[in-house]
Parts: structure tokens; C-alpha cells; sequence
């Protein structure tokens, strides 16, 4: 992920940040990373988390891999052939491909009910988790908090580690939860606060499971559509509905490549 998404939340961190001393006692190592949670908590209940929420944050580590991936970010900087090419465009497509073949009318119903076509959704969870194959195997909530503590970037962190904690009230994930090492979740990578924001429970078994293939296909649509997603209109540069894939990752050159493997996928 990590500037996959750094547009996302605008909205929503204004709202949730409102009162909040964001960074007052970040750090760059775990050293402080007790002494902050104690201090989050009270932010985080006033925020409107609850008791699980809460024992979900006492019971959170601070994650160096996550450090580690966050300072470690390097396919962002490649050529758009380079990136292609490492992330595997061509076997994206030739799977994805087979995938919307075999279960047309899934994807018809999401882009009939959001507008959202099969190439864009296909090709964001291929590029995200190799269509399921790999969603993570970071605990959620210390992935996510431990990003909110350090000094980088707790803006726009702290939102999606509030987020997080009442995915847990709801019962959407628990403490132990694993995503990617920036606290992402389930097939497409959703960031905690997004989730609990647009998610949907497709699947009609009453919640939002975003490990759930129709519950995060469907939330990411719904993500798209309310980000201005425009029905029936294009995606390439310099049609309507390109600015729209910048809110799912602002990285321009996962931009290009995504709207060119969907072009090749709708094809």
C-alpha cells in the first residue's frame, strides 16, 4: 500500500480527528508506544470506540515489519513498464480474464447496481492480493496503530486506527485480525476507516466480511461510486472517471496500470 491510498480519507479525518492532539507523542521507534496507547485510548473513547475496541488497542504491539514496509516503498518509483512488468500485469489480466468469464452475471450485477465495471474492480484485486491469494499476515489493529504513533504520517493514520477499533465493536474483524502490513484489509486492501465508511454486506448474511469475495467487490464499487465514479463513462487519462482511481491509490503510476489492465480485461 502505502500511498496506495493516502487520498482516501480526506473527508473522514476532519471529522474524526476533531479534538484529537494528532503526533503530540508520536515516535520513530516502539520506545513510547505503551505510554502513547494510554493516551489514545482517551481519544479513541471519545471517538465513540467501545470496550472491545478499547481491549483491542491495550492488546496491540507495535509492528516493525510494518515499519519496515513503510520505509522500504520502492516499486512506486519505477517506469509504468517496470511497475507492470514487477507486479505482473499480464498475468493479472489472463486471470482476471478467466475469472469474469466464469462468473459473468457477479459482475454484471455490481457494475448494474454501481456502475463500476468488472475490469476496474478485477484489476484492483489482482493487483492488491493476486485475487485473494494473499490478503496479509499483519495483525490488523498493531499494523494500523503502530502507523498512527510514528511520526510520518499520524494524520492519516490515526482516523483509520480509530476505524479500525470500531470494526472490532462491530464484530467486522477482531484483535487478531491479519491484513497487509499497513493494516489493510481482505481481498482489495481496504484501510479500516474506508471499510467501516463503505462498506457492504453483499453476501446478505447481515455484516461486512471484506474477506468476504462479494462483500469487498461490492465495497469497492460502492467506494468508486461514491468517490464520483460516473456510470458508462471512461476510465483512460483524460476521461471522467481516471481522477476517480487516484482516490484508491494515489500513486500515479498504479493510476495508469490499473486503467490499462481493465481496459485489457473489458476487452
Amino acid at each position: 500500500m502505502s500511498i496506495l491510498k493516502m487520498l482516501a480519507a480526506t473527508g473522514m479525518a476532519v471529522t474524526l480527528l476533531t479534538g484529537m492532539a494528532i503526533g503530540a507523542d508520536c515516535g520513530n521507534t516502539g520506545g513510547g508506544f505503551e505510554s502513547w496507547k494510554a493516551g489514545f485510548a482517551k481519544d479513541a473513547k471519545a471517538a465513540g470506540v467501545g470496550q472491545r475496541g478499547l481491549q483491542a488497542l491495550a492488546a496491540a504491539q507495535y509492528s516493525t515489519s510494518t515499519i519496515r514496509a513503510d520505509r522500504n516503498q520502492k516499486s512506486f518509483k519505477y517506469s509504468l513498464s517496470k511497475f507492470m512488468q514487477v507486479r505482473g500485469a499480464d498475468t493479472i489480466v489472463a486471470q482476471a480474464r478467466k475469472r469474469k468469464a466464469r462468473n459473468p452475471g457477479f459482475y454484471q450485477s455490481l457494475e448494474k447496481h454501481f456502475g463500476v465495471p468488472a475490469g476496474i474492480l478485477l484489476a484492483i484485486h489482482g493487483m492488491e492480493t493476486g485475487f485473494g491469494g494473499f490478503m496479509g499476515d499483519t495483525p490488523v489493529v498493531s499494523a494500523i496503530t503502530t502507523l498512527a504513533y510514528d511520526c510520518r504520517r499520524p494524520a492519516f493514520f490515526t482516523p483509520h486506527a480509530i476505524g479500525a477499533l470500531k470494526l472490532v465493536d462491530q464484530g467486522t474483524i477482531t484483535a487478531n485480525t491479519r491484513g497487509a502490513k499497513h493494516g489493510e484489509l481482505g481481498h482489495t486492501q481496504f484501510l479500516p476507516g474506508n471499510a467501516l465508511k463503505y462498506g457492504v454486506d453483499a453476501s446478505g448474511d447481515g455484516r461486512v466480511d471484506l474477506y468476504n469475495l462479494a462483500d469487498a467487490l461490492a465495497s469497492t464499487a460502492n467506494f468508486l461510486r461514491k468517490k464520483g465514479w460516473k456510470p458508462g463513462k471512461g476510465y483512460q487519462q483524460g476521461q471522467s472517471n481516471y481522477k476517480v482511481i487516484k482516490h484508491w491509490n494515489a500513486a500515479s503510476v498504479y493510476q495508469q496500470a490499473i486503467a490499462i489492465m481493465a481496459a485489457r480485461i473489458d476487452g
